[in-house]
């Protein structure tokens, strides 16, 4: 019955994870452990099940032209490395630390969603160490200054706490690079892929992976994914950014309310 209940949660979270750019591993793993499963093999199951939900979705945001090639490309490049060192490093702390680090870094980034505004600026900025880069008739200010440090830590504690890295990827790019919310969600689903691999395949070294809650898991969401794609393609964009923010806010309470009781 446990299962069963398991397995609707991870569906309804595939489609609202799916449509902010979430990939949803924090409710995934969050959803993992209150159902009685440790961290780390939560932090591993859920990897496995955000890497086969992402790809489905970004095949949808690329037809829907919601998605940057190169941005992804470039992004994720940062945070599959530093995903794996993350994912290997996780055993070194305890299941409590881990929840702990997860809710802490999730109210951050979700505070900055809900709290500031995008960025608006379109001109082209010549000075080194930015990327201007073009889609369609609007222009996105990369600073890479910014994003290439922060692209690498969201790597590293993604991968550590187990999980895809869109949390912090989708306010890296509305906030930071000035990238539309429609475009910052489907790019996250595509980098959450190389992420949530690299991630999981570091977790599994210390043989934290179980197929039988994984496997049955990731067709589910695969399904609730490619839902949540298409409902996220016709959503006003502000209404993307608020439904992020609360969610993440939400999963960082629970996490944290969890951590403080755990034993």
């Amino acid at each position: 019955m446990l299962i069963v209940v398991v397995f609707l949660v991870f569906f309804a979270l595939a489609i609202v994870m799916t449509m902010t750019g979430h990939g949803g591993g924090n409710f995934y793993v969050l959803t993992l452990v209150l159902a009685g499963v440790s961290m780390h093999e939560a932090a591993t199951t859920g990897q496995f099940v955000i890497f086969t939900t992402a790809v489905a979705a970004a095949i949808i945001f690329r037809k829907g032209k919601s998605l940057s090639v190169p941005l992804a490309l470039f992004l994720g490049a940062l945070t599959a490395g530093t995903a794996f060192a993350g994912g290997f490093l996780s055993n070194l702390f305890s299941g409590k630390e881990l929840k702990i680090v997860f809710s802490i870094f999730l109210a951050f980034a979700g505070a900055a969603m809900l709290f500031t505004v995008e960025a608006s600026k379109k001109e082209p900025n010549p000075r080194m160490g930015y990327w201007n880069l073009k889609a369609g008739n609007d222009i996105y200010i990369i600073n890479l200054w910014l994003a290439i440090p922060l692209a690498m830590a969201t790597g590293f504690f993604s991968g550590m706490v187990g999980v895809s890295g869109g949390s912090f990827l989708v306010p890296l790019m509305v906030l930071t690079c000035g990238v539309p919310m429609h475009i910052a969600v489907g790019t996250a689903s595509a980098m959450i892929a190389t992420t949530a691999f690299a991630g999981f395949a570091g977790h599994a070294l210390h043989g934290s992976f179980n197929p039988t809650w994984a496997i049955p898991m990731a067709g589910v969401t695969i399904f609730g994914g490619v839902l949540g794609s298409k409902i996220a393609l016709t959503t006003k964009p502000k209404y993307l950014k608020t439904l992020f923010a609360v969610t993440t806010l939400t999963a960082a309470l629970l996490m944290f309310i969890n951590a403080g009781v755990a034993k």
